[in-house]
């Protein structure tokens, strides 16, 4: 475990990940440096025992993995600024929505490993869900190790890149749509009379538990609905507003305009 890591930008999901490997043991801070633009975000990983560099081109000369934790937007700039010292022995791997490994290696103009993460902001309290893909170039032994960063704070699956752009829409947006839910059920509720934060917390359990009948009851999305519906009853009688207002056409359609801006950031 001597291979050096690099971030660079110095945001949440950079905090996130880099905070979930040093805290479960999984990684020493003493290997790992960050680069931002902003000395703020950097003097705080520095007060962690996290190196700072002093400009993307330093860190990349010293890394052996780096991070691109940037936004979509920035990426050509940065790669651009970084291309000299890209190596074939360097590992890049990128968080951005839409960016592949093709541009990455194009842009570089190397033929070096990248590994693509799709994170979820869930990653920063230790329940995220990342999903990873990786060039012909990555070994199998820096894919596990970089699987294993993601693993300390949540959860990870493997998928072929071409998936990429698509499980955006799952994983990386959907703690918005269950949000946005979450509003529309808090807001229900105090209209009626509740308060909002009796509201919050017993919508926050009742999430969380019927997420865990999901992953853990064996039943699928169909039986569960069923188990909660009786005949005649309060659920069936909501349930017909969800249909009716075409509740499930609405949250595919949402995925898929998420994935239609996704392939248009795609480079």
């Amino acid at each position: 475990m001597d291979k050096k890591l690099g971030f660079i930008g110095a945001g949440n999901m950079a905090g996130a990940i880099i905070n979930g490997m040093v805290s479960t043991g999984t990684y020493p801070a003493g290997l790992i440096s960050v680069y931002d633009i902003s000395a703020e975000k950097c003097g705080e990983f520095q007060k962690k025992g996290i190196s700072v560099s002093e400009s993307s081109s330093a860190l990349v000369k010293s890394s052996d993995i780096v991070f691109l934790a940037i936004k979509p937007q920035n990426f050509a700039e940065v790669l651009e600024t970084i291309r000299g010292d890209a190596a074939k022995e360097k590992t890049f791997v990128t968080i951005a929505a839409g960016i592949s490994t093709g541009f990455i290696t194009d842009t570089l103009q190397c033929e070096c490993p990248v590994i693509r993460v799709m994170p979820n902001t869930p990653l920063l309290i230790g329940k995220g869900a990342s999903a990873l893909a990786r060039n012909q170039y990555v070994s199998d032994d820096t894919f596990h190790l970089v699987s294993s960063f993601f693993a300390s704070c949540g959860t990870v699956t493997i998928l072929e890149e071409a998936s990429m752009n698509a499980v955006i829409s799952v994983n990386g947006s959907g703690p918005a749509y269950v949000y946005l839910f979450a509003k529309a059920m808090i807001d229900g509720a105090v209209q009626q009379g509740i308060p909002k934060e009796t509201a919050l917390q017993l919508v926050c359990q009742t999430l969380e538990g019927s997420a865990g009948m999901l992953r853990d009851s064996g039943k699928t999305p169909e039986e569960l609905i069923k188990m909660v519906s009786s005949p005649g009853g309060t659920t069936l009688k909501a349930l017909e507003v969800f249909y009716r207002n075409e509740f499930e056409r609405t949250v595919i359609n949402a995925m898929l305009a998420c994935t239609e801006r996704a392939e248009e950031l795609g480079k």
